[in-house]
């Protein structure tokens, strides 16, 4: 059973940064992919940003690129969301989801993932 635990949310001012982490256990992962999904009070859960495990190709919304980065260490089974220039329409609850059945990277589908962590606010203030 793969457990996910995300961490590094907070409150921030609009223009700063803040790093995300999602780290991965009940064995070395094996999966194919993650990813970033967030959620705003009143509106459903969207799509962020993907990785594939091997090989790191990476897929973005297009509202997060250029500003965040995914990233992954396989050796220590932790993902990174690197969130930049963030904007007070970023304040969310972001969660970390692992994909262990799609091997594609343009997979932006909540339903497409097979678990997924319990989610960290994010704040960003005007």
């Amino acid at each position: 059973q793969v457990q996910l635990v995300e961490s590094g949310g907070g409150l921030v001012q609009a223009g700063g940064s803040l790093r995300l982490s999602c780290a991965a256990s009940g064995g070395t992962f094996s999966g194919y992919a993650m990813g970033w999904f967030r959620q705003a009070p009143g509106k459903e859960r969207e799509f962020v940003a993907r990785i594939r495990w091997s090989g790191g190709s990476t897929y973005y919304a297009d509202f997060v690129k250029g500003r965040f980065t995914i990233s992954r260490d396989n050796a220590k089974n932790t993902m990174y969301l690197q969130m930049n220039s963030l904007k007070p329409e970023d304040t969310a609850v972001y969660s970390c989801a692992a994909d262990f059945d799609h091997a594609g990277i343009y997979i932006t589908a909540a339903r497409a993932y097979n678990y997924w962590g319990q989610g960290t606010q994010v704040t960003v203030s005007s």
